[in-house]
């Protein structure tokens, strides 16, 4: 399944979110670009974030994020790493 520019940014407004707290979370500010603000509506109707404009991650959504930041960092790793025969 290839990566369409919605999902590249509501995986983007995913890594926005701070892991090491629940207490905090993000704000789409109405002059934010359209693709973002319909991407946290996206991800709002998917269940992920708690309101359309941000909001707090449900238990769904932390483990979406956790997930995009765990591929992240895999995918920015230097070469080589963890690749040992």
């Amino acid at each position: 399944m290839p990566v369409t520019p919605e999902l590249l940014d509501e995986l983007n407004t995913l890594l926005r979110f701070d892991l090491d707290t629940n207490q905090q979370g993000i704000k789409i500010h109405h002059d934010a670009p359209a693709a973002i603000a319909a991407s946290a509506q996206r991800l709002h109707d998917k269940g992920l974030i708690t309101q359309i404009d941000g909001g707090y991650l449900t238990p769904l959504g932390r483990h979406a994020a956790e997930h995009a930041q765990t591929l992240i960092s895999i995918l920015t790793t230097s070469p080589g790493l963890g690749n040992t025969p």
